[in-house]
Formats: structure tokens, C-alpha cells, sequence
């Protein structure tokens, strides 16, 4: 029975998403439904969490709007996702970021090679 679920959650995975970690600056492009129409919208901010693994593996992303913080979850594997790409590969020493939500000003992070 497991081998079955293994071979549809293998299907449904998607092979074009890059390596990234917790820490790095990343730009997701998803698509956006308004009405009839359909657009590209980018989000760019730091990867705060990963979690999960498989199908069901999400990362968080937080980006500064202003004077507001946003975060958002991204399911990995799903359509909705155009495409992600790695703006700015970053160094951190722990798994989850969850303190930076609480943070007023920028949070700065080393850069790894």
C-alpha cells in the first residue's frame, strides 16, 4: 500500500524548484487569479521556516511592505508557483527564524558562498 503512495506523491512532485535554505532571499513568482484574468506576481523576502518533506513540504517567506511585515507559507510542489529563484544565498545558525516576526527593524544575514 505504501508503494503506491509512493508512486503518486512521486508524480506530483516537481523537479524545477532550486536548492534553497532557511536563511536565503528568495523571489517566487505565483500566479494570481483576478477574475477572468491570470498574472505573474512576485514575492521576494527571507525564508524564515522550512517544514515537512515530499508533497506536503511548505518554506515561509517574510518580506518587508513598507512599514509592515508580511509572510507568507509556499507549498513546494504546487501549481500555483510559476517559479522560484534564489536572489541572495544567506548564512544563519538556526532552523527556523520565528523570532524575526517579532523584530521592528530589518534583520540582516551574513552571505554564504
Amino acid at each position: 500500500m505504501t508503494n503506491l503512495v509512493d508512486k503518486i506523491a512521486k508524480k506530483h512532485m516537481r523537479k524545477d524548484i532550486p536548492e534553497f535554505r532557511v536563511g536565503d532571499t528568495v523571489r517566487v513568482d505565483v500566479w494570481v487569479k483576478e477574475g477572468k484574468k491570470e498574472r505573474i506576481q512576485a514575492f521576494e523576502g527571507l525564508v524564515i521556516a522550512k517544514k515537512g518533506g515530499g508533497v506536503s513540504e511548505t518554506f515561509t517567506v517574510r518580506k518587508k511592505s513598507g512599514t509592515v511585515g508580511v509572510i507568507r507559507v509556499f507549498p513546494v510542489n504546487a501549481p500555483t508557483i510559476d517559479k522560484i529563484t534564489v536572489v541572495k544565498k544567506g548564512m544563519v545558525r538556526r532552523a527556523k527564524l520565528n523570532f524575526i516576526k517579532k523584530m521592528r527593524k530589518e534583520y540582516k544575514v551574513k552571505e554564504r558562498n
